[in-house]
């Protein structure tokens, strides 16, 4: 399958979780069709929250609830129950709230002491569930990314040492701007997969979505996120798609 790449712009946020949902309803039974599962890593932020909570309110129908196993693209170094934790934002907003299977919800270890051992352990959970030999890399159905004002994606943060990884799976990633580590997937777990889609929403990020789409010269994480063999789609609201050019929208796709 050739690498496909879309951008739709929705005229509100609402209208861009909306997509979000039918996109996340469409690839989840394509992929309990076709394998049995679906296997979906999610992001932090507060656009995936909206499109957690729009997806538990009993509002989308046909969710193969039971069929999909949850991992998450990046975590703060922090526990669980922690304000900041990507896992308690999915728990409170879509995990604790729908019929899943407890043992389908794989989380990051961010309790641990040291972040490389929780990157080192999530990366031994990835080996086990997709049986993965050496230099493997996993393939999941989908992969939710947010963007950053700076351009990041994932806690692939501008200018820091995981924007080079290319065997390991899962890193602790130092972060200057926040002191502190992340841990995250990197780029080449990101780019096998076989459907990413990025959520990117406000007027803050503007810029680095130009950036992103219409500068090939760009360094910014995100411009990064190409798929292998896989289809990449940025949905993103007016206020996000309004420095793109003249070009760039009408190639868009516009709903």
């Amino acid at each position: 399958m050739a690498s496909e790449t879309e951008v739709r712009i929705l005229n509100a946020p609402a209208d861009l979780f909306q997509a979000a949902a039918t996109e996340f309803v469409r690839l989840a039974n394509e992929a309990v069709r076709a394998r049995g599962r679906f296997c979906v890593a999610l992001s932090g932020g507060s656009t995936p929250k909206s499109l957690f909570s729009l997806l538990a309110s009993g509002s989308v129908p046909s969710i193969p609830w039971d069929k999909i196993c949850f991992f998450f693209g990046d975590e703060r170094h922090v526990p669980p129950d922690h304000p900041d934790s990507n896992y308690r934002m999915a728990d409170e907003a879509m995990l604790s709230k729908v019929p899943l299977r407890p043992e389908n919800v794989f989380r990051v270890r961010g309790e641990e002491k040291d972040a490389a051992v929780a990157a080192q352990a999530y990366e031994q959970v990835l080996v086990t569930f997709f049986r993965l030999k050496p230099a493997e890399f996993p393939r999941f159905d989908l992969i939710l990314l947010g963007m950053g004002p700076d351009g990041h994606t994932a806690s692939l943060f501008p200018g820091s040492p995981a924007l080079q990884e290319r065997d390991r799976l899962v890193v602790s990633n130092w972060v200057e701007k926040f002191k502190t580590d992340r841990i995250t997937m990197t780029f080449p777990v990101i780019n096998h997969a076989a459907f990413i889609m990025f959520m990117v929403s406000g007027p803050d990020k503007a810029q680095p979505l130009h950036e992103v789409l219409e500068n090939p010269a760009s360094d910014l994480p995100s411009r990064k996120i190409q798929p292998l063999d896989g289809s990449l789609l940025w949905l993103v609201d007016r206020a996000a798609a309004a420095a793109l050019s003249a070009q760039a929208r009408e190639k868009a796709r516009t709903a």
